[in-house]
């Protein structure tokens, strides 16, 4: 059994400064101890897929992510995992609990097919693994090679932590608690296509501004409209554009981040925006381009029409909510936007023109979109 304090703070100087997870019992003395740490920064995801997009954000700002979770719920990670990390080439730490070992402890009924098949899973996610060390001459030794494996493959590699591993720490910081606004802005009415929307961005977006477009047309209309550095075109996992910009905006603070979402990959995880509204970084500007379909996938209808995406950010926290329908409302609105965490829902005309496939690859793109940040530091 080793102190939380030995792995945390051998990982730190290894470069392991975000932590972001959804807590198990396993794992108790690793969150506290990184709470109560001033060097440390740990934001709790709504959910495990979330908590991986948004340690991606957070690497590909520069800075090293760990992800801790369950292995209850490592099935959440399998979309990120797979269609993120994997296809952008984005390496992370993963330490998943291992409830229910095959003869390990008896387990509640929920953990035990997950835990016979823990290990299983992630070598058929083609992520490898090490147990997480329990003496702490083992620590060292399973980061580097933890390390390694990273940078070799710009994947992720997972520390499998059986019961008892860690030591217990208790907690010292006070939770913290925010006030919300619940005031939601009037509807307006679509009058304009999201081409006309996503150039607006453009037209009012700095060089050192990051862009993350969600996973459909929206990002492949980014594309055509003007190939940049600073823009990041998601395919797959969808749903996690908005906390890879959580992510990014807390690695780079200096920058701002504006997140193009839709409405069907927004329904696909409203959690995200409860962790952003909790957190409320000053330099993400969240806009929802929300046409009441599934664009990409054949014009399936949402339920978009029925949801007040407005209240809904003001009752996660969102301190600046607004709704607007032309370009020029937009382009005037992403200029100005005070430096606070801003949501802007944008209703678009249903309307797609033909469109180029990216000659651009996901590897590609987040190499280059590191680059930039690099250079424009």
């Amino acid at each position: 059994m080793i102190q939380a304090e030995q792995f945390i703070q051998t990982a730190h100087e290894h470069g392991f400064a975000f932590y972001t997870g959804v807590p198990c019992s396993y794992l108790q003395s690793f969150i506290n101890y990184v709470i109560d740490a001033n060097a440390l920064r740990y934001v709790g995801a709504a959910n495990e897929g979330d908590a991986v997009a948004i340690a991606a954000g957070a690497e590909l700002g520069g800075m090293r992510g760990v992800v801790m979770l369950q292995n209850s719920g490592l099935g959440n990670t399998v979309n990120p995992l797979t269609s993120l990390t994997h296809t952008f080439r984005i390496p992370l730490l993963l330490i998943v609990t291992l409830r229910a070992e095959p003869g390990g402890a008896p387990d509640e009924p929920q953990h035990q097919l997950m835990g016979a098949i823990t290990t299983d899973l992630l070598e058929l996610m083609d992520i490898p693994w090490s147990y997480f060390p329990a003496e702490q001459a083992d620590i060292e030794p399973v980061l580097d090679r933890a390390i390694a494996s990273m940078e070799r493959t710009g994947r992720p590699y997972a520390l499998v932590m059986r019961k008892g591993s860690v030591a217990k720490t208790a907690l010292q910081a006070v939770p913290e608690k925010r006030s919300i606004q619940p005031v939601a802005a009037q509807a307006a009415l679509a009058v304009a296509l999201r081409g006309d929307m996503l150039r607006a961005v453009q037209a009012s977006a700095a060089p050192r501004d990051l862009l993350v477009a969600t996973t459909g047309y929206t990002g492949r209309e980014l594309y055509a409209a003007d190939d940049r550095p600073n823009q990041l075109y998601m395919v797959g996992s969808m749903g996690c554009a908005l906390s890879i910009g959580l992510g990014l905006a807390i690695a780079q603070p200096a920058r701002r981040v504006i997140v193009l979402d839709g409405d069907g990959a927004a329904l696909m995880r409203l959690g995200a925006l409860a962790t952003v509204g909790f957190e409320r970084p000053a330099n993400l500007i969240h806009v929802l381009l929300d046409n009441g379909m599934h664009e990409s996938t054949g014009g399936q209808t949402t339920v978009s029409g029925s949801i007040d995406f407005c209240g809904l950010a003001a009752a996660c926290g969102y301190p600046s909510v607004t709704t607007l329908a032309s370009p020029e409302e937009l382009q005037n609105k992403i200029h100005t936007a005070t430096r606070e965490l801003n949501f802007i829902h944008v209703p678009v005309l249903p309307g797609v023109p033909e469109l180029p496939r990216p000659e651009i690859t996901p590897a590609e793109v987040a190499a280059r979109l590191r680059a930039h940040i690099a250079a424009a530091a």
